[in-house]
């Protein structure tokens, strides 16, 4: 793949070897501590974690002690309430990234909720409609309290999981590391905010430095990825390991394997089976090769020990669907949607007919001024846009509002020089096609990675009532104005 990125000030990648691999007697990833019953707590404060090695505690946010938070696993349909408890000396939220969630629920804050002071507690209670991979973090300042490490996995079980081996959960991130080891400062920079977002240089699988996987023989592996970084783009290669997707963001797709690397923009979700159908011995490697010149060997994947049967596990079967209302597109009602702004602006487009989502150049552009308080991005310059309009703070005039049970179909064009994954709450979408041309599996998903001049259609049934956040999970883009809000009557 050719991808460029202006990636100034993130310095040297520090990869250690791999990403983390945590290995479980019970077949689950152990990250933080698992709670799956009784009264859940969660506590935003500070901490500290191993990000370079195991002696290396660097100071922290997380919740509970830990980084990633708590794993929190429950069944489809279970119903669901956690008290967060903000230790934190500012304001903040917990919003369930991707869940179809009432809108109260929903943790934006001055939209759906107020923002929790600082020593204070909000209850969140709701019942999850969907199975899937999904995941929890702020949105009070989400550009440095996600930096610092607030984030965790929610798990929904499905009533009737495939059959596997061990069900394990990887949450990627960056963090940007000083020259002494500890968290840079300058979140909400203007560099950031307008160009590619806070690019960090270490790589973190779990909230630890890098290990191989070990697997045995014939082992079949239940591999749940989310990209938790600020702004990173991964493209993953397997290389001979041939994993085949199950669901994207959670839901459902039809089971099929890779044949180009897997795109995980940031919040982007994917489950994965592998099979370890090798024998002993054998070693492959995980690269991400997103960005051109910038390649690299995230971990490898390594047979070891006795085999766990005899030979390989037929293909899984699809996934149960989810409960999602399918779009009318016959009687849809069609908007159109453009995201525009930032540093170069529209320099992708130039005389010499060079794609903007191959190449990304350095040069001099508009630069937004940070306000502070909701650490949003304001002042007289523009910033991101969405049709038009750089938005400040998260409420605003809905650029939509539907009646409730309305097909909407948005027809959207990324006239920036930068990728931006595109992320709607409340709801779960359909991606339609992408420049015209049919996607191939019609995915559902709740974040959708466009490139730079990139049209993307998607649809949805607009059946959860509320004032909804769109905006750009880049979120240090999202903070210097490409957001929006849909309201559903």
């Amino acid at each position: 793949m050719t991808r460029r990125a202006v990636l100034a000030g993130s310095g040297a990648l520090a990869i250690g070897g791999g990403l983390a691999a945590v290995l479980g007697a019970g077949g689950r990833t152990p990250v933080g501590a698992s709670t799956t019953a009784g009264r859940r707590v969660l506590k935003a404060g500070t901490t500290s974690a191993p990000l370079i090695d195991e002696a290396s505690q660097i100071p922290v946010w997380g919740y509970n002690g830990s980084v990633p938070g708590p794993a929190l696993r429950l069944g489809q349909g279970e119903a669901f309430e956690v008290l967060l408890e903000n230790a934190l000396e500012e304001e903040t939220t917990i919003h369930w990234h991707g869940v179809r969630v009432p809108n109260t629920m929903d943790g934006v804050p001055h939209l759906t909720q107020p923002p929790v002071e600082p020593g204070g507690r909000f209850r969140y209670a709701f019942t999850p409609e969907d199975a899937g991979t999904f995941w929890y973090h702020p949105h009070q300042r989400s550009f440095e309290q996600v930096g610092r490490g607030l984030y965790g996995p929610l798990i929904i079980e499905e009533a009737e999981p495939p059959q596997v081996d061990r069900d394990l959960v990887w949450m990627l991130d960056d963090w940007r590391l000083n020259d002494q080891g500890q968290i840079s400062g300058g979140f909400g920079s203007r560099h950031d905010a307008m160009m590619a977002g806070r690019i960090g240089n270490t790589i973190t699988i779990n909230g630890k430095p890098a290990a191989p996987l070990i697997a045995r023989p014939n082992e079949r592996i239940r591999l749940r990825l989310v990209n938790a970084a600020n702004a990173r783009i991964f493209g993953l290669d397997f290389g001979e390991l041939d994993p085949m997707v199950v669901a994207l963001d959670g839901q459902p797709v039809e089971p099929h394997r890779l044949s180009a690397p897997l795109l995980l923009g940031p919040a982007m979700r994917a489950d994965l089976i592998v099979d370890f159908d090798y024998p002993a011995g054998t070693r492959h490697s995980l690269r991400d090769v997103f960005y051109d010149g910038l390649e690299y060997e995230l971990t490898t994947f390594e047979c070891q020990g006795k085999e766990v049967r005899e030979r390989r596990l037929p293909d899984p079967a699809p996934l149960p669907p989810n409960p999602v209302a399918e779009p009318e597109l016959a009687t849809a009602e069609r908007h159109r949607i453009i995201f525009g702004g930032g540093m170069m602006g529209m320099m992708g487009r130039t005389a010499s007919g060079s794609d903007a989502r191959n190449e990304q150049r350095t040069g001099s552009g508009m630069m937004m001024e940070r306000m502070g308080g909701s650490g949003m991005m304001s002042g007289g310059m523009m910033g991101w846009t969405v049709n038009g309009v750089s938005a400040s703070g998260h409420v605003h005039d809905p650029i939509i509002s539907a009646a409730r049970g309305t097909t909407l179909l948005l027809d959207m064009t990324n006239e920036t020089a930068w990728w931006h994954p595109i992320h709607l709450h409340g709801h779960s979408f359909r991606v339609l096609s992408r420049d015209g041309q049919p996607t191939r599996y019609q995915e559902w998903q709740d974040t959708v990675l466009m490139a730079p001049e990139e049209r993307v259609e998607i649809a949805f049934v607009a059946d959860n009532p509320g004032d909804w956040m769109f905006h750009c999970h880049i979120l240090e883009h999202q903070a210097a104005g490409m957001m929006a809000t849909i309201r559903v009557n």
